[in-house]
């Protein structure tokens, strides 16, 4: 009975967490389809500053993606809104792409492991058995991913409609970011069980 009641537990909070991680792009989503850009813009930064509340008084510290995200979003939100100039908002996926990209090419000389050696393996219980410098190879290609949907965003922003900028933001840059994952995710489950099976 103890061990249903937790279960059920984990899954719910599993659950409320993956909420609070895509609740402002939700929000941004709905509010600009709803409202237009600059409602939107509004209810993002709103909805970035609930999340670092949320997830403050829900583990007891900040994230830094959370506050990252933030510092971004009120800064370059606020200009939006103050000027009317919908452009200032437009950057913000590109300048936290841009941002990643610099700290998973800064982890290839700062720190022990490359930040996609750090990022990956903690999705896996068991250690994978993989070479140093295949890791930097990984690590170099999510640097390069990064940078190109980075450039991708501003490019569809200066090229293209309004609506069809949102729709890449929200949809295009997710899929993108699975579109990569997936496969690196399940090579690196095949090492697992190659590991085991050479284990037995």
């Amino acid at each position: 009975m103890q061990l249903q009641v937790d279960t059920h537990f984990v899954g719910y909070d599993t659950r409320m967490n993956q909420l609070l991680e895509w609740a402002p792009l939700i929000v941004f989503f709905v509010g600009f389809k709803l409202l237009g850009i600059y409602w939107a813009t509004a209810a993002l930064m709103i909805t970035c500053l609930l999340q670092l509340v949320v997830h403050r008084l829900r583990s007891g510290e900040f994230k830094t993606m959370h506050i990252i995200t933030t510092a971004v979003v009120l800064v370059l939100g606020s200009a939006t809104l103050l000027l009317h100039d919908r452009r200032f908002i437009q950057w913000k996926p590109t300048v936290l792409l841009a941002l990643a990209a610099a700290a998973f090419f800064g982890s290839m000389f700062i720190g022990k492991q490359p930040l996609a050696r750090r990022m990956l393996e903690a999705v896996f219980k068991e250690t994978l058995n993989i070479a140093a410098r295949t890791w930097l190879l990984i690590n170099c290609l999510w640097v390069g991913w990064l940078a190109l949907l980075a450039a991708a965003n501003i490019y569809v922003a200066r090229n293209f409609d309004e609506s069809i900028w949102v729709n890449f933001k929200v949809f295009g840059i997710t899929v993108a970011m699975l579109i990569f994952m997936v496969p690196q995710v399940l090579w690196l489950s095949g090492k697992t069980k190659a590991a085991q099976s050479g284990q037995v």
